[in-house]
């Protein structure tokens, strides 16, 4: 039997990583308040609301990061708080002012509701060890460190690689574009994994329940289980996953290149254990990408059809929603992304 404990609130609820960490959270008997932007929209948070102990153990706020005092409620009485939520656009043409501010003064306002709430013991913040998404991020936590020296509040900052691994969300995650694009060809993806490092959700949602619940933890933690570049990954994606065809060599890539890893000693030294193998990483991303429609059950290799080393695959979320997911080939005059004649949605690729 789960004896029930703290109550918690989670920022970004929703999303890949605030989902998973809302569910093992209840498994664990807390009390979790998930903030999200609409409450009501049963397409972005029904995958919560469906979580064993949901009914007895779970409520939704709303709150977003751009409204200062919105997440005052949420964390009025809580214990702890787990802050995820970081506004996401890539293709923004004023980063400056709809990704960074944001972030940084969304940080800031759930300070002040954790200083205004006086019960909040401790704030996990979840960063990044990456670059406008990853420069919002450091940002925000620089200065949240600054807020939390001035007002004595007990912080703590989790900075996680590349996440991948199964997810509950009804969009794919970003992170899983970038580590599944020798598969769907999304050469812009590339660099990011050239020599890249990763964590399993999992692990990463459980290192935050650790450091959450370690009274003697304090500071900056990296979270990163493992290494590999680009060419040991679609080598995996070959021997495993024959079918997609991914490709054994990548332009400026050098078949001697060497990994770099960033090291999680402070955090394994606390006594935290990663459980997943970068394979096994791997593979649940995939096989969940497939259940959820948004990757094929194989790429041809033929010129005429999708997916070859001519044609530009891309998968883009319209909206975050499923049926927004397209595979495209290269075509003209059609436009890569868009719904031409030879972009099909992913769920009709996997028929």
């Amino acid at each position: 039997m789960v004896v029930q404990k703290e109550t918690v609130c989670v920022t970004g609820a929703s999303g890949f990583i605030g989902s998973w960490l809302v569910m093992r959270l209840l498994e664990r008997g807390y009390v979790v308040r998930a903030t999200v932007r609409d409450p009501g929209n049963l397409k972005k948070v029904q995958h919560l609301l469906d979580l064993p102990n949901a009914k007895t153990q779970l409520t939704l706020w709303k709150a977003d990061l751009s409204d200062e005092g919105s997440y005052d409620d949420a964390i009025n009485g809580c214990d702890g708080v787990f802050h995820v939520a970081t506004p996401m656009d890539f293709e923004s043409k004023d980063p400056e002012n709809e990704v960074i501010k944001p972030t940084v003064n969304g940080i800031l306002g759930i300070m002040k509701a954790c200083a205004k709430a006086k019960t909040v013991r401790r704030i996990i913040f979840t960063s990044s060890a990456g670059t406008m998404y990853f420069l919002s991020k450091t940002l925000a936590e620089k200065a949240a460190w600054d807020y939390a020296k001035e007002q004595g509040i007990d912080f703590i900052s989790i900075i996680p690689t590349l996440v991948i691994g199964p997810f509950i969300t009804t969009s794919m995650p970003p992170s899983l574009i970038t580590a599944l694009s020798p598969i769907t060809r999304n050469e812009a993806h590339y660099s990011i994994i050239r020599q890249g490092q990763y964590v399993h959700l999992d692990d990463l949602c459980n290192a935050h329940i650790f450091l959450y619940e370690q009274a003697l933890a304090k500071g900056r933690y990296v979270c990163s289980s493992h290494d590999a570049t680009i060419l040991a990954i679609s080598k995996f994606f070959r021997k495993k996953y024959p079918e997609y065809n991914v490709p054994s060599t990548f332009e400026g890539v050098d078949e001697n290149l060497k990994g770099i890893v960033f090291s999680s000693k402070k955090l394994t030294d606390m006594g935290f254990s990663f459980k997943y193998t970068l394979e096994e990483m791997l593979v649940e991303s995939i096989e969940t990408c497939r259940e959820k429609g948004f990757l094929p059950v194989s790429l041809p290799s033929d010129e005429n059809k999708f997916a070859t080393s001519e044609d530009i695959v891309e998968l883009k979320t319209g909206a975050g929603l499923t049926d927004g997911m397209m595979l495209c080939k290269k075509t003209e005059p059609g436009v890569a992304g868009e719904k031409t004649d030879t972009c099909l949605p992913a769920q009709q690729m996997c028929a």
